[in-house]
């Protein structure tokens, strides 16, 4: 099979041939239709984060396709099944974290494309217990971006308690940004979306985003204090200055959901005006496996739309350069038909 694997920190991916593997007892193989490209997955094949994984590994925890063959234990999917290949790869299913519903907070779990190979492979092996059916209906290509930016940004919205008449700002407007404004307006917010790129606040204001507003020319902080500032901001863009602005955008009692995960790992965050202003300071990473299967519901039901773009996997460097060049409006995803 042919995979992209990174086979050091900051060096170009290499296209392999490998042997398609054995699923083991709680296992499936999985043939691979659409495998979406997700800033971490750059992270990782850059070394970027303090936990990082060992090369030689195979990216990619947006993989979609269809189930090829099952090992004996497995009892929730069979071949035959589309399902996706999430982040979460396993977990202990035993932790206080596991049996409360907070299966992605898991010390023992293993994470798709970076602990474990994940779906930048015409094949991979997943634990058949934490593979999602994708609805009849869902395209694969749409369901590949839901996979994590889908469900990563539902669960920041989720967390942060949005509702009816609150303003919502979104910090990253692009592969995930795009999402969660649509997942805040689904929960009734208004939202306001700041960007760098007007290519990305034009599609913010397709999607139906109240206002816009682009960085480089005004301050976001300000201009949102203006509107009477958020009720919740979401930090999407992989920037500490965003996450900054962010905070500064909330009104009191306002909540800041940190969701982007830049390589410089520490923002300023001022005590005095925390604690006086009421604010809530929230950490939300990815979601589970019910909160991925909403997801999905949504969106067979037609309340969301996916903007994203075609590579072929060969593309795989060309495809990070422009993703890192911000010369993407949103999700790009490899066609590994």
């Amino acid at each position: 099979m042919k995979a992209a694997v990174v086979t050091g920190f900051h060096t170009p991916l290499e296209i392999e041939e490998r042997t398609v593997p054995d699923p083991g007892p709680n296992q499936v193989l999985v043939r691979i239709e659409a495998s979406g490209l997700c800033h971490t997955d750059i992270h990782a094949a850059n070394g970027d984060w303090p936990v990082k994984p060992a090369p030689p590994f195979i990216p990619g925890h947006e993989g979609v396709g269809i189930v090829e063959s099952a090992g004996a234990s497995v009892t929730r999917v069979k071949p035959g099944d589309r399902v996706a290949v999430p982040w979460l790869g396993s977990a202990c299913g035993e932790c206080e974290y596991c049996l409360t519903g907070w299966e992605t907070l898991c010390e023992s779990q293993q994470n798709t494309g970076y602990s474990i190979d994940g779906g930048w492979a015409e094949y991979v092996l997943a634990d058949g217990r934490y593979v999602v059916k994708v609805p009849e209906g869902v395209d694969p290509f749409e369901a590949a971006p839901l996979t994590c930016a889908g469900v990563t940004t539902y669960k920041a919205v989720k967390v942060s308690g949005a509702r009816p008449s609150d303003l919502v700002a979104i910090f990253g407007i692009g592969g995930l940004g795009h999402l969660a404004l649509q997942y805040a307006q689904i929960a009734g917010a208004q939202v306001v979306a700041v960007d760098l790129i007007d290519e990305k606040l034009d599609m913010a204001r397709e999607l139906g985003a109240a206002y816009t507003l682009n960085a480089r020319e005004k301050d976001p902080a300000e201009y949102i204090q203006g509107l009477g500032g958020a009720d919740t901001a979401i930090a999407l863009a992989v920037n500490p200055k965003s996450f900054e602005q962010a905070y500064r955008s909330l009104k009191r009692g306002g909540t800041l959901v940190l969701v982007g995960l830049p390589a410089d790992n520490n923002m300023n965050l001022p005590i005095f005006e925390t604690v006086l202003n009421g604010i809530k300071v929230v950490g939300s990473i990815v979601g589970t496996r019910v909160d991925l299967q909403e997801v999905f519901e949504l969106h067979a039901a037609g309340k969301t739309s996916v903007h994203y773009h075609t590579r072929k996997l060969d593309e795989v460097n060309d495809a990070i350069r422009d993703v890192e060049n911000g010369r993407v409006d949103a999700r790009l995803v490899f066609d590994m038909s």
